[in-house]
């Protein structure tokens, strides 16, 4: 069965079939309601880290915000690493995971703010807002059917994430050697630049499609209750990527005011 193929390494098919029959008499089974639920709360543990490192930097503790972000990051990595290996474990690290990502994303989007405040004021209202509003955007052409996720589909936006990922590290491993690649710089304005990025940006946006099917599919499957922790978390991944990848478009355009 096909129905997780996945380009979001945190909801897979292999996940899923593992831990379908697992538990689920003892707890109960997966609900898209309670999917629901828990990712709302795992967006509040987002704001409240967010918020917190945010205002270190407007009160002047700068430093102490990119300590925190720092140790936001590490904690961030290691709990998606080990939700990803145990998800039984998500209900437990997810909100960790959470309040992790949001310290490294408020004392970022701070910085951000500040370095943007005269080229584009408002760059982090603006990029929160086209979040919000292509995640809704996305469930509603989920919800009503308009873009329907077959399985071709999900082939070419795994296809694409894949290539999308493979280039990043690609990047990243010429930046460890100092070779930079001028069009990938967030302050190069080129339209070349701004062309790849709307394409990352689409592809994170319809990675989202992806994410609405699994959960409604491992529902419909059964799935053991503590599922609802991990696909929260799932879609919350791909949540925080498509922020930064639209943050990274608009500073692409802001290169252009120079």
């Amino acid at each position: 069965m096909a129905l997780f193929e996945s380009s979001n390494p945190t909801l897979t098919q292999k996940i899923f079939d593992k831990s379908l029959h697992q538990e689920a008499s003892m707890q109960g089974v997966m609900s898209v309601r309670g999917t629901i639920n828990k990712f709302g709360f795992l967006m509040l543990m987002v704001i409240a880290g967010a918020a917190f490192t945010w205002q270190q930097v407007y009160s002047g503790q700068p430093n102490t915000a990119y300590s925190y972000m720092i140790g936001g990051l590490i904690v961030g990595i290691v709990s998606a690493i080990a939700i990803s290996f145990k998800p039984s474990w998500a209900a437990y690290l997810a909100p960790i995971y959470g309040i992790a990502e949001g310290l490294v994303l408020g004392a970022l989007s701070a910085i951000i703010n500040e370095a943007f405040q005269e080229k584009y004021p408002g760059i982090i209202l603006q990029a929160v807002g086209l979040t919000l509003g292509v995640a809704i955007a996305m469930f509603l052409l989920y919800n009503f059917r308009i873009i329907k996720v077959t399985e071709k589909f999900k082939s070419i936006i795994i296809s694409a994430t894949l290539g999308i990922f493979i280039f990043y590290m690609l990047t990243w491993v010429l930046g460890m050697f100092h070779v930079e690649i001028p069009f990938m710089s967030l302050t190069n304005g080129g339209w070349l630049g701004i062309g790849i990025s709307l394409f990352i940006v689409a592809i994170a946006a319809l990675n989202l499609l992806l994410d609405f099917d699994r959960i409604e599919q491992g529902a419909a499957m059964g799935a053991p209750k503590f599922m609802e922790w991990y696909s929260a978390f799932g879609l919350l991944v791909t949540i925080v990527w498509l922020y930064l990848e639209i943050l990274k478009l608009l500073m692409r355009f802001a290169g252009r005011r120079d």
